[in-house]
């Protein structure tokens, strides 16, 4: 049995703009707690522990010595079209930086991927599925409707 000393967590190093991050998160995901969170000043978090649709992260202001980067990513499995245009414009909007084939760069440096779940399923199909694979390369934020047009040859 796994106890909360032993849980994995995510400890994500931020360079400043903790605060805002949380901002953003809690207005972002409609199931976001704050756990608890430390001051490095009036205005400001040293440190964060939030859960985000049940997932625990931790933020730490680390200042400049490490960036976030791609190789760690938020991945949001969303059912359709609605939830990925509205995960992708709210973590684009205000300085965030939309990537390729469903990643993103929120305003703070975290990379999320806001993906369908139809993509996985459209592209295990071994007749039609690299027909859907190349048609999310094409993509930035990711289009159902284009995958399912891939998908039935359109």
């Amino acid at each position: 049995m796994t106890s909360r000393a032993n849980q994995v967590t995510p400890f994500l190093w931020f360079n400043g703009r903790i605060s805002e991050a949380v901002a953003l998160y809690s207005e972002v995901f409609a199931d976001f707690t704050l756990e608890n969170s430390v001051p490095s000043g009036p205005d400001s978090l040293m440190s964060a522990t939030v859960v985000i649709n049940g997932q625990r992260l931790m933020l730490f202001d680390g200042g400049p010595h490490f960036s976030l980067n791609p190789a760690v990513s938020m991945f949001i499995s969303c059912a359709d079209q609605a939830e990925v245009d509205y995960y992708w414009d709210a973590l684009t909007r205000n300085g965030g930086e939309p990537g390729r084939c469903g990643w993103l760069v929120d305003p703070y440096g975290l990379s999320w991927q806001v993906i369908p779940d139809s993509l996985g399923q459209l592209m295990s199909d071994p007749t039609r599925g690299g027909a859907v694979r190349d048609a999310m390369l094409t993509m930035n934020k990711i289009d159902v409707a284009a995958l399912q047009a891939a998908f039935d040859g359109a």
